[in-house]
């Protein structure tokens, strides 16, 4: 997955329009009870009660990254570095998103390097930024486009590279039900793909010193 970032559009909520307006919470919490039914169980049962309420809240929070924008949280650039040009490494943000093809889980964590140019962001910023695209509906492969997309956006960085690496639900729990196995996925910008001894340093930084 080294290919580079040719243009960046982020994904973002479908804004309701007249003819596909956003569903109501009621109308919501009522396709859960006709999942609930479909799975076979009773939703009038004490135990099922709350379980719409519930679930739409729960997607409320999973899914808040279609209201958020990350280059809002990259918007404060710090251009006093002391001098400081050389790499920058955030790794091991543990993150949680939805596979857009079955919907459920896949767990892991994200490793994100840059060359300063024109400044730096917060370290913060970038977990937050993680987290913005992984609580929506995804596929690894894209998420980790749109991580490395956004970052060269709004830093505009002599290069970034992400690695993400993350255990699929809809592998482990369904399907072939292989636990354990992990999905890799890279991308690499500037510096970073046009000099392999760049990335062997990254992979470094973030294997080699744990």
């Amino acid at each position: 997955m080294d290919a580079v970032v040719k243009s960046f559009s982020p994904r973002t909520a479908l804004k309701p329009s007249e003819s596909a307006p956003r569903p109501t919470r009621e109308e919501a919490e009522a396709a859960v009870r006709t999942l609930i039914r479909w799975a076979g169980d009773d939703p009038a049962r004490e135990g099922l009660l709350d379980t719409p309420k519930r679930v739409v809240k729960a997607y409320e929070e999973l899914f808040r990254g279609y209201r958020e924008d990350a280059q809002d949280i990259m918007s404060k650039v710090f251009e006093e570095v002391g001098g400081y040009d050389d790499m920058v490494v955030v790794r091991d943000i543990p993150f949680h998103s939805h596979c857009e093809h079955h919907m459920v889980p896949f767990v892991g964590a994200a490793h994100i390097g840059y060359y300063p140019s024109e400044g730096v962001v917060g370290l913060s910023k970038l977990a937050r930024v993680v987290d913005v695209f992984a609580r929506r509906l995804q596929t690894q492969e894209t998420m980790t486009a749109e991580i490395v997309g956004a970052i060269d956006e709004a830093l505009k960085p002599r290069g970034v590279a992400v690695i993400i690496e993350a255990e699929h639900m809809c592998m482990s729990m369904r399907g072939v039900q292989k636990q354990g196995a992990r999905t890799v996925t890279t991308q690499f910008t500037g510096v970073f793909r046009d000099d392999p001894a760049e990335q062997a340093r990254f992979l470094t930084m973030v294997r080699g010193l744990r």
